[in-house]
């Protein structure tokens, strides 16, 4: 677990414990950004480095995903992982597809 500073607002926001995703809640968030993240199901934080330029609202890897995985978030099956993601890496429909068809 961080210590945040007491002013400090969370850059990412991760469920459960168990997802291997996070979501984007700020605007503008750049690659090499020291992001502060909170899993909402506990409170506790950790960091995380940016490895890109993500949009609000969109997800980035919380672990190395490779071909094949498969994305958690909710502690849910969201997607299945069609090309390698480095964590801190953008999780989105370029390299993440849903199950459903």
């Amino acid at each position: 677990m961080s210590n945040p500073s007491p002013n400090e607002i969370p850059h990412l926001l991760v469920h459960e414990e168990a997802d291997n995703v996070g979501v984007v809640v700020v605007e503008g968030l750049t690659a090499g950004t020291d992001m502060l993240c909170c899993i909402t199901h506990d409170n506790s934080t950790f960091r995380l480095t940016a490895g890109a330029d993500v949009p609000i609202g969109h997800k980035i890897a919380l672990t190395d995903l490779k071909d094949g995985d498969t994305a958690i978030k909710y502690g849910e099956d969201i997607g299945k992982i069609i090309a390698d993601i480095p964590k801190g890496g953008h999780v989105h429909t370029h390299n993440c597809k849903t199950k459903r068809w």
